[in-house]
């Protein structure tokens, strides 16, 4: 089982090549002991970057193993692995966003049950409960800034269960093994792009302004 150095925010390290082969796309697949590339899962894109500085195009997780999608071939033994920092800020941001939304659309009765944080696709899906309230696109927008504008740091913990739980300030932690921010100003600026109801399941579409580093 590969180590996942991202989930304590690791960028870039030293690593083990374990193993790398050509696919019948032409990419190489490349096994790492340890690795700081957040793989695609969770509503979240993969970390890019590169090892021994050859292109690392995409990452995904296959029974515990977690997957480098390279353009070339990568000796096995140590290397070096570099996340591309203004992609994994950009992804984490819109994942705590999608986090935040969940956050305020619960304090009025509406239950999370599924999100993606796509950059030109980030939606919060939302069910009804009994005790549901009306929210305007406007007022969800606004609400949203003022929890940034408050700054709450991030809580990462572990439950009972043993699964990783993500959290801003004394707001409940949801389940999460993706990316996040260290604190609520670091996402900026969010936009409510959509807010449609419909047959009792409400969807939130949103974006974040991306930002240089």
């Amino acid at each position: 089982m590969t180590q996942a150095l991202y989930l304590s925010d690791q960028t870039s390290a030293d690593v083990q090549v374990l193993s790398c082969e050509l696919n019948q796309d032409g990419l190489f697949s490349v096994r790492l002991e340890q690795t700081p590339f957040h793989p695609q899962g969770g509503g979240q894109p993969s970390d890019l970057g590169t090892i021994n500085d050859v292109d690392v195009v995409h990452v995904v997780q296959q029974n515990g193993e977690i997957i480098h999608y390279c353009q070339r071939e990568i000796a096995q033994g140590q290397a070096f692995a570099q996340v591309a920092l203004r992609e994994r800020q950009f992804y984490s941001r819109l994942h705590s966003a999608g986090h935040l939304i969940g956050h305020i659309m619960q304090g009025f009765g509406w239950h999370p049950v599924k999100a993606q944080h796509w950059p030109e696709d980030a939606k919060v899906q939302f069910s009804q409960s009994e005790n549901s309230q009306d929210i305007d696109q406007i007022h969800l927008q606004e609400m949203c800034q003022q929890y940034i504008h408050s700054d709450f740091p991030r809580i990462t913990q572990q439950n009972d269960q043993g699964y990783r739980e993500v959290g801003f300030g004394d707001l409940p932690a949801f389940p999460c093994g993706g990316t996040h921010v260290q604190s609520l100003s670091d996402i900026g600026q969010i936009e409510i792009t959509a807010y449609k109801i419909k047959k009792g399941k409400l969807t939130v579409a949103y974006k974040v302004i991306d930002i240089c580093l």
